[in-house]
């Protein structure tokens, strides 16, 4: 019987959220996946991983029953129970640690396993009405957001369908060959049919990078410098665009004023690129009318990651390049999307008096840290969904001493056995977006996506809002949202937002929420009172942290600089064949990815005795970790790259790369600096043996 076609939404945590074409089989099985075709930046292209992903909704080690913890915390040892007992069990340990310490003990944390609204957000209306601690999401874009709002003042910009008409196309801080391949797609598309330029931004070199014609390597954590320094040749070559400057941007004098000395020379010295370089790339943009950035998050996961992206996001503001189709910039397009979203979140039960705890804080909040705490009660018990902190955090052997505590009860619901799920009291099994219905927005592009349950449950497997509304009914918790269906909870919550239905949504493979072009290239004014672009940043209004941070485009040297004894700067990239640590499961990403891999210049392997292949050991005063080094002539003298992110039983030891990572709040709004850290690296012969 030939296989029957389902449509459908990719939930992982990409730009991209791809329309996908899913081959059903029978009423549990799926075939192969395929790029939407009638989606026009999905444009039928998917990455790989995705297009498999038979291969991970059909895996044999995908949990299918509660379990309860028979042995020691993370040891794996769990014997199956019914949901009954499970969910009793759950709900009555809530409801103890919160009559012995207060709500606020209880800290309910999750983040992006799942995009989709119904199922990852959910959670939050349990927060709410039970007045459990809140969760500040820092871990991932908080930062690179107030960068780009700093400027802009609204997440959106350029729609990637303009990268047809565009003549340079820059991608920086991303590497779109892993995620967001519809826009390393586009791209060349627009290479081959108008001669664009591609120019890739990044400190190594990554398969976006070869498919550049350009590709710069900045050091880690020195964009802000290259940006300036761009700029500065923008403005002393007269290719600043006055009359745009004047109408749209708040202090054009005072920024030229202030770039007079970050010459490509000053930049230099910093970024560790030859001038003729950045003159070379400032002229080519300088030159071309039609050019657009698209920046990713990764340059943004610095200390200074924030004044980075808003330096880099002043590059078109200085042109005029917003006027132009297929010009200006993108970094994140959030706030196309004008959704209700009180049903599904709780917010009108929300009491802004309960604290807020920092997910990128994790292993400090559980090490009982009073700062950390907030004055408030140690968090004694949890709830996680759709994250796999215990390798995702930062500084992850204090999240591991965390975990261990006996007085914590933890209860995880996941799809499969992860090491956070292994220091579980009680695990869950948890569906994937192919058995359950949702709503997706993007970060990368403008269609709101509705998606129907493509198959069955996998055996006792249930969604994220089953789960929560089950707790919720436990615990006594009275919201509308806990006595509605997924399905009945988007179609109130479209509704509620002026939209078409559920129904209507789904069958017509979404709805653009693209603004006009002179609301998307802000030619009706920036999102700011005075209508203008902000040169001049005020960083204190986006977050506690603010203080101090450069107002105008700057480098700042906050950095965790190499020194004596750390002379490597460490950068824990994405891998190509994961996506975080999901798909790290599967044995052909495993295959593909080989194992945990430090990637490093022949001249530095050679200077610290290293060959290629032989295991290294990286290390900081947070830890150290054991890893296979491979010589690689594309990264950047006293540079490390580790694609992550492996499992932590993956490496040597069983220590994983973020044990070296630090969790320092990063300005304005506090996160996690995952490529800026220093580390030492030495030869470890007794690995090999």
């Amino acid at each position: 019987m030939a296989a029957e076609t389902a449509y459908s939404v990719c939930p992982h945590d990409c730009p991209s959220a791809c329309a996908l074409e899913v081959d059903v089989v029978d009423s549990r099985t799926i075939g192969r996946v395929r790029g939407g075709t009638s989606n026009p930046v999905t444009d039928g292209i998917i990455c790989a991983k995705v297009a498999r992903y038979a291969e991970r909704v059909h895996h044999p080690d995908r949990l299918t029953r509660p379990l309860r913890r028979v042995g020691a915390k993370g040891e794996g040892a769990f014997e199956p129970i019914s949901w009954d007992e499970a969910l009793d069990a759950v709900a009555g340990a809530f409801a103890e640690a919160a009559g012995r310490y207060g709500a606020e003990t209880v800290w309910p944390y999750l983040y992006a396993g799942t995009m989709g609204l119904v199922q990852r957000d959910g959670i939050e209306r349990l927060r709410h009405t039970m007045k459990y601690s809140g969760m500040g999401r820092t871990i991932c874009s908080s930062v690179g957001k107030a960068g780009w709002i700093a400027g802009c003042g609204a997440l959106r910009g350029t729609d990637l369908r303009e990268i047809a008409e565009s003549d340079l196309i820059v991608l920086w801080g991303v590497n779109a060959a892993a995620t967001q391949v519809q826009t390393l797609h586009h791209a060349t598309n627009a290479r081959k049919a108008r001669g664009a330029r591609i120019v890739c931004i990044d400190p190594y070199e990554t398969a976006t990078a070869k498919a550049a014609d350009v590709h710069l390597a900045p050091g880690p954590g020195t964009d802000g410098a290259l940006a300036c320094a761009v700029m500065h040749v923008l403005f002393a070559e007269g290719f600043a665009d006055w009359e745009y400057m004047r109408r749209y941007t708040d202090a054009p004098e005072r920024l030229q004023q202030h770039l007079s000395e970050r010459t490509p020379a000053w930049a230099a010295a910093i970024i560790g690129l030859t001038e003729d370089e950045i003159v070379g790339f400032a002229r080519d943009y300088g030159r071309t009318e039609r050019a657009f950035i698209r920046f990713g998050y990764g340059f943004t996961r610095s200390r200074n990651g924030a004044s980075n992206l808003h330096a880099a996001s002043c590059l078109p503001a200085v042109r005029g390049a917003w006027k132009h189709r297929g010009g200006g910039a993108l970094m994140a397009t959030g706030d196309v999307f004008s959704l209700d979203r009180t049903l599904i979140e709780g917010s009108d039960a929300a009491d802004r008096r309960v604290r807020v705890l920092d997910m990128s804080r994790l292993g400090a909040v559980l090490a009982g840290e009073a700062a950390d705490l907030k004055g408030g009660p140690p968090v004694t018990a949890m709830i996680v969904q759709n994250t796999n902190p215990a390798v995702v955090a930062p500084e992850s052997a204090k999240v591991r001493a965390g975990l261990l505590r006996d007085d914590l009860f933890l209860c995880v619901h996941e799809q499969f056995l992860t090491e956070t799920a292994r220091y579980a009291d009680i695990v869950l099994p948890a569906t994937t977006f192919l058995e359950h219905d949702d709503i997706y927005t993007s970060y990368g592009h403008t269609f709101l996506q509705v998606a129907r349950r493509v198959i069955e449950p996998l055996g006792e497997c249930r969604s994220n809002h089953e789960v929560i509304c089950a707790l919720a009914d436990r615990l006594g918790a009275d919201h509308p949202g806990f006595r509605m269906t997924a399905w009945e909870m988007i179609d109130a919550t479209l509704a509620a937002s002026g939209l078409p239905g559920a129904e209507a949504v789904h069958a017509a493979g979404g709805r653009d929420c693209a603004p006009a072009f002179e609301a998307a290239h802000f030619l009706d004014g920036f999102a700011w009172p005075d209508g203008r672009f902000r040169f001049a940043a005020d960083w204190e209004a986006l977050g506690a942290l603010g203080n101090g941070m450069p107002s105008l485009p700057d480098h700042a040297p906050v950095i965790e600089e190499a020194d004596d004894r750390h002379p490597f700067r460490l950068v824990t990239a994405p891998s190509h064949d994961f996506l975080n640590s999901s798909f790290t499961e599967t044995a052909t990403s495993q295959r593909k990815q080989g194992r945990p891999t430090a990637f490093v210049h022949p001249e530095d392997c050679a200077a610290h005795g290293l060959r290629d292949g032989d295991p290294g050991r990286l290390g900081n005063g947070r830890g150290s970790v054991v890893v296979h080094a491979k010589e690689h002539a594309g990264t950047r003298r006293g540079v490390v790259v580790v694609e992550s992110i492996w499992p932590n039983a993956a490496f040597v030891e069983g220590i994983g790369i973020n044990t070296l990572v630090g969790a320092e709040p990063v300005p304005p709004t506090g996160g996690a600096a995952f490529h800026d850290t220093a580390v030492w690296m030495q030869a470890e012969r007794k690995a090999a043996e």
